[in-house]
């Protein structure tokens, strides 16, 4: 009977300890789960977050590409600072042109110098390698020297130097073949030919044909600017016509070279140098401020030279 009473009451306790197990067991299930899913959230998020720090990564470096080529692109010289920017060259730039000893004398020719008295020069004169009877110059028309070749030049004031005379001559036709020699030129047959009433720049010109100045013309620049005209033909002046510096330019930096004949009309002015391959032609009463080096003769009819300082 007792027996029977106690059935019932280890049922019940067996019934609560399968509760109680099975709460557990869901606990623990339930707590494995949340561990799985905080698990599985935190490697979620740390893959999001290497993947973003790649991202900026990729992103940075396309950004320090772009601007790596756009420094280069704006002229930006990236490197160490040792590193140096080549300097600018002007192309403007002329070379000034070196007439050796030839740059001496006021009037140097190959085969003479006829004159219509009186004329005025200043400077030194001379002629090589023609004896010094084709110097017709006298010695009352030269503020400088007058060189011969021999003993026939004018008397009394006629120095005979024929080794100094074939020097200066040497260093014209060097300095002549270098100004026909030059390349590129700033102005190609500036005016067809004629450059009456312009004004000139320095640089170098150069015409394929004659020049004519039939009216009077400006050269304008600074003290050490350098003036190069290349003529493959004649160069012809017309009467009262003159060159007129301004600027600070100077007759010492300005060259002339022809390759025919140079003729300046009567009471012109001209200023420059004059390396010509024949001759030199002064009509009357025009005046010089430079030197005229002539391949050939050189004429003089009452005129006026003077070598630049």
């Amino acid at each position: 009977m007792k027996f029977k009473n106690v059935l019932p009451l280890l049922a019940m306790v067996m019934f609560g300890l399968m509760v109680g197990c099975s709460s557990q067991l869901d606990s623990d299930l339930a707590s494995r789960g949340s561990e799985k899913d905080g698990s599985s959230k935190s490697l979620s998020e740390g893959n999001s977050k290497e993947h973003d720090r790649n991202h900026r990564n990729e992103k940075d470096s396309l950004e320090r590409g772009r601007n790596h080529r756009n420094g280069d692109k704006d002229g930006e010289h990236h490197g160490t600072g040792n590193d140096s920017i080549p300097p600018v060259v002007n192309p403007g730039t002329t070379a000034v042109v070196n007439l050796g000893s030839a740059g001496n004398f006021a009037i140097l020719s190959k085969s003479g110098i006829t004159d219509v008295f009186k004329s005025t020069i200043t400077g030194d004169l001379g002629s090589s390698p023609i004896t010094g009877a084709a110097i017709q110059v006298s010695c009352a028309e030269v503020s400088g020297t007058i060189y011969s070749v021999d003993a026939a030049g004018p008397l009394p004031c006629r120095i005979t130097n024929a080794s100094l005379l074939t020097t200066a001559v040497s260093d014209m036709e060097t300095a002549y073949t270098d100004i026909a020699g030059r390349t590129n030129p700033n102005y190609l047959n500036l005016g067809a030919g004629n450059i009456g009433g312009m004004t000139l720049t320095s640089g170098l010109y150069k015409w394929t044909t004659t020049l004519n100045i039939p009216t009077n013309i400006t050269i304008s620049g600074g003290a050490n600017d350098v003036f190069i005209f290349q003529i493959s033909g004649n160069l012809t002046m017309g009467s009262a016509v003159n060159i007129i510096l301004t600027g600070g330019a100077q007759a010492k930096n300005i060259f002339w070279q022809s390759a025919g004949s140079v003729t300046l009309g009567s009471t012109s002015h001209f200023e420059g140098n004059i390396l010509c391959m024949t001759a030199i032609n002064m009509l009357t009463n025009a005046t010089m401020n430079g030197c005229l080096l002539a391949q050939t003769a050189v004429t003089l009819q009452m005129n006026t030279v003077t070598k630049p300082i």
